[in-house]
């Protein structure tokens, strides 16, 4: 129902006063009535304890595409609630129960998640910036320097409540929206850039492995095509050789690249020519990818 003098509703309407106590037990009157909550406008509402948990029903309650910017739910009960696309711009969500919350599309900049339970919220697979970003690229940098704050934020939460796996999932979104506010072409990006794709910004020892034997398969061509000492025997590709002769060189190949990458050193095959400046840049990057694949094996462990 309008209120007087307005052509909105009282949930809707963006100059009705929402910080009167009354605000809440209404809310919650709402959504036991099963009446929808799309849109609401409820910047600076006091909604301390307010709950809006749907008990005996598999639907959640939505209050979705809403703004709830500065609102106070402190304590607020709100497991399984649909939140999605709703504007919880320097929210207080302290001590809110939040477990399996949706809040995808959420502007979560400034949100206060002190001692939330945040088990199993679904963010989203990007955040609002983030959207915001790729949706007005002229206006990206700033998108990203809040979706980077967003993203520190709700990783400092998880590391609190011993949520390593979702804080070492938004330290690594903190740092790919880092890398998209500096130059496109500058140096600390390309450096920044490849740092995720080797390691996941410390978070992927997967990748680390990946990288490796990518390394290893291309300096073992490399090694074919510039040949390698086994012996008396030179080992490189030959034209006049078969395909099966060339296939056996490949494997020697193959052979000493992984003997080089792990720095084991048996000697039988040696480098020539421009082989040798290969094996040395691929030894060192293989000491360097085996101690770095150690140092994030043994941090996702002991997490």
């Amino acid at each position: 129902m309008a209120e007087s003098g307005s052509q909105f509703c009282f949930w809707h309407d963006p100059d009705a006063d929402k910080t009167g106590d009354d605000v809440k037990g209404r809310l919650e009157e709402r959504a036991k009535n099963g009446q929808p909550m799309e849109g609401f406008i409820l910047r600076k509402a006091n909604l301390d304890n307010v709950n809006l948990v749907n008990h005996g029903s598999s639907k959640p309650f939505q209050l979705i595409n809403g703004d709830l910017s500065r609102a106070s739910l402190h304590k607020a009960h709100l497991y399984r609630i649909d939140l999605s696309g709703t504007r919880l711009l320097k929210a207080n969500l302290s001590n809110a129960n939040l477990h399996r919350a949706n809040l995808s599309g959420c502007n979560l900049l400034g949100v206060n998640l002190k001692n939330s339970l945040l088990d199993h919220v679904y963010w989203g697979d990007k955040l609002y910036q983030e959207q915001e970003a790729e949706a007005d690229p002229d206006n990206a940098i700033t998108m990203y320097e809040e979706a980077e704050e967003s993203a520190r934020n709700i990783r400092r939460h998880c590391e609190h409540l011993g949520m390593m796996t979702a804080a070492g999932h938004f330290f690594y979104r903190e740092r790919v929206f880092h890398r998209l506010q500096m130059p496109k072409y500058s140096r600390q990006r390309l450096i920044s850039y490849l740092v995720d794709k080797i390691s996941g910004y410390g978070e992927s020892p997967l990748r680390v492995v990946v990288f490796s034997i990518v390394l290893i398969m291309l300096c073992s061509f490399v090694y074919l095509f510039t040949g390698v000492q086994d012996g008396d025997t030179v080992v490189r590709f030959s034209e006049s050789a078969g395909l099966s002769q060339n296939l056996l060189y490949w494997l020697d190949c193959l052979y000493f690249s992984v003997v080089t990458f792990t720095t084991l050193g048996y000697g039988d095959l040696t480098p020539l020519g421009l082989s040798r400046i290969f094996a040395a840049c691929e030894a060192f990057t293989g000491s360097f990818s085996l101690a770095l694949f150690v140092v994030l094996f043994v941090k996702k462990m002991i997490r």
